[in-house]
């Protein structure tokens, strides 16, 4: 089978959203754009969680020395997003305040209507500390979440609006 492989950095985008109205938690064009959504991505250094796992179920029997299992419980580690510190601004760090609930989704193969690959997990902000070092590297600090919900994964990404639909045709048959 051929793949187009590719690098997440540079194509994957992290959204931050303040509401989500599906109870399926998939959000819709409006609610991935602003002002429900910040984009997140510039600022992100490094990614760590953001994925499910199952807690299987031990199921031996007398009759065979094999140690059969069944699914379990699902669970979703506390995950988090190591962001760069902006001197100036404190954008980030007051849109992510401890105790902060909202959404990150991610858009895995970047923003592409109708690609299945849109992660949503509804979240609590249960910590934000800065990063100290006295390295050659850039001031950083982390948040972590607690994921409070069963995720959305492998989502549909929203059709565009028709209002950048016809943006992006105009402005790409200009550029001729």
């Amino acid at each position: 089978m051929a793949q187009q492989r590719f690098m997440r950095r540079g194509i994957t985008k992290i959204l931050w959203l303040t509401k989500v109205a599906s109870a399926g938690l998939v959000p819709t064009r409006a609610e991935i754009s602003a002002p429900n959504a910040t984009d997140l991505t510039e600022a992100i250094s490094d990614v760590d969680g953001w994925s499910l796992t199952n807690e299987a179920i031990e199921t031996p029997d007398m009759a065979s020395t094999f140690s059969s299992s069944i699914p379990g419980n699902d669970k979703a580690e506390n995950s988090s997003i190591t962001f760069y510190e902006d001197q100036l601004s404190d954008t980030i760090e007051t849109l992510l305040p401890k105790g902060a609930v909202g959404f990150v989704v991610f858009l895995r193969k970047g923003d592409i209507p109708g690609s299945k690959s849109m992660d949503t997990f509804q979240v609590q902000v249960a910590s934000r500390t800065a990063q100290y070092n006295a390295g050659n590297e850039a001031a950083k600090f982390q948040a972590v979440f607690s994921i409070t919900s069963p995720p959305a994964l492998d989502a549909a990404v929203p059709a565009a609006s028709s209002t950048s639909t016809s943006a992006s045709s105009s402005s790409s048959s200009g550029g001729s």
